[in-house]
């Protein structure tokens, strides 16, 4: 997410200390049925509340993280997996710090090992206070270990203006919510588990009436401006406490590790409420950032050093064609392009986008402006203006980025691309391509693709087809 301007962000909560043993499973052991790692590598990550910072600083803001750290090794791992971009105000911790060991290979997790005791937290420093009223956003990201029941804690929350957005990311063993915040962030087991056994209502109604009834519930309950209830693959549901509520879709992605997605929605609706949005606005935000962030590898895709090639599709939905293919090509991956008018998406639009997509790690589609396809085709076209074509595109699984060019020909727009390929529909089968030679200029690629029979938006137009003569 590139930030029209900055925020301060502030994240108060638990932070964790995650490891990660990365390794290469190819054999198992002799003695027992389990795999062996080889070349095991240990990155560390800040977990808990310093993910949803580290998150919020990767965007490229201001962010500063109260949180409980103890005097210990794991501590200054989490302080050093946070600088230099996170200022860290700690308060003490006389406990050990939280540590979840991941072992994984493939990118799965074979097991996880935690460790960590809990103890007694100090006093708030005076820096803190000072920190939250500079905040344009606050996030509370409570993860059960004391800083969200801390009673230092709560009174500087209490003492914030109501114009200063506070969202409330609860846990299953956490604090009550404040009253009066802004937007609380449950996911489906933790809205389900802070019910009364009265309210839970049907057991045999769909997760969606049951994440409604404890939307509007809790949103009574803890007096919140809103509860959003984040259901995975699923999306969100938003209620205010009464009328109908608001669900939010997740686009449809691959999902191998899911491992912080809720900081990154958490930490998407805070940034989007400092920055004026409404709650079901932020929430749309929140939904489309979790989701590029578990497509992109989740946690683990952070190791940037580690990603696969093909490491999923772009960090953030917004990201500009340019930018994600340069992203791409600098992990190793292959960028794909295609182009066209796309005036009437048809079936054969569909099947080639998919082929298309198929031979690399991401699909930019160089799409006409609405003056370029007039050039083209004539003064009746096209039937779909730009900014609705480009949404329907986007709107596809397979079209991970739209390029908008205002030329005849997609030269241009090539050469700030750079793909490795460039795909072309079937009906220039065995001639030439006219791209081919701007390609040769970085050593890219022109290819065919199948042309599915009988589809076109011509022959759709002269059908009857056109939107104009639906019925």
């Amino acid at each position: 997410m590139t930030p029209a301007r900055e925020e301060h962000v502030v994240v108060l909560g638990d932070a964790l200390l995650d490891v990660d043993l990365v390794g290469r499973a190819g054999r198992l052991c002799p003695d027992a049925p389990v795999p062996v790692l080889d070349d095991v590598v240990e990155h560390d990550r800040p977990g808990g509340a310093a993910l949803a910072a580290h998150l919020l600083a990767r965007d490229g803001h201001r962010v500063t993280l109260v949180t409980a750290l103890a005097d210990d090794a794991g501590a200054a791992r989490v302080r050093a997996a946070l600088a230099p971009s996170v200022r860290v105000i700690a308060l003490r911790h006389d406990g050990q710090t939280p540590v979840k060991k991941r072992v994984r290979s493939a990118g799965q997790s074979l097991l996880r090992i935690d460790t960590g005791a809990s103890g007694r937290l100090g006093g708030l420093p005076p820096g803190a206070a000072v920190a939250l009223r500079s905040a344009s956003a606050v996030l509370v990201a409570d993860y059960g270990r004391g800083m969200a029941a801390h009673a230092d804690v709560r009174a500087a929350l209490a003492g914030l203006p109501r114009s200063v957005p506070v969202v409330w990311d609860p846990h299953r063993r956490g604090a009550r919510p404040l009253s009066g915040l802004r937007l609380v962030t449950p996911n489906l087991d933790e809205a389900l588990g802070a019910l009364p056994p009265d309210a839970h209502g049907e057991p045999s109604s769909s997760e969606l009436g049951r994440a409604g009834r404890a939307a509007a519930h809790l949103a009574h309950d803890w007096q919140a401006g809103a509860v959003a209830v984040t259901l995975g693959r699923r999306g969100a549901l938003v209620s205010h406490g009464s009328g109908a509520p608001v669900v939010v879709p997740a686009p449809l992605v691959d999902c191998v590790d899911p491992c912080g997605a809720g900081d990154r929605f958490a930490a998407t609706a805070t940034l989007s409420l400092g920055a004026g949005a409404l709650v079901t606005e932020a929430v749309q935000q929140a939904v489309g950032a979790a989701s590029a962030y578990v497509a992109a590898g989740g946690a683990s895709g952070l190791h940037t050093a580690t990603t696969d090639p093909g490491g999923g599709r772009p960090l953030d939905p917004s990201t500009p064609a340019e930018v994600l293919a340069s992203e791409v090509r600098a992990r190793g991956g292959t960028v794909v392009a295609t182009g066209g008018c796309f005036d009437l998406l048809h079936a054969g639009h569909v099947e080639s986008l998919r082929a298309a997509r198929s031979m690399g790690d991401c699909l930019v589609v160089c799409l006409n402006s609405d003056r370029s396809v007039r050039r083209l085709k004539g003064p009746g076209r096209p039937v779909v203006p730009e900014a609705d074509r480009m949404r329907v595109l986007l709107a596809l699984e397979c079209v991970d980025a739209v390029l908008v060019f205002d030329e005849d020909t997609p030269e241009a727009a090539l050469r700030r691309l750079q793909p490795q390929v460039w795909a072309k529909g079937g009906d220039y089968s065995g001639v030439d391509l006219p791209e081919s030679a701007v390609l040769a200029d970085w050593g890219g690629d022109a290819v065919v693709l199948p042309y599915l029979q009988g589809r076109s938006t011509t022959n759709m137009m002269r059908s009857g087809a056109a939107p104009g003569h639906l019925r």
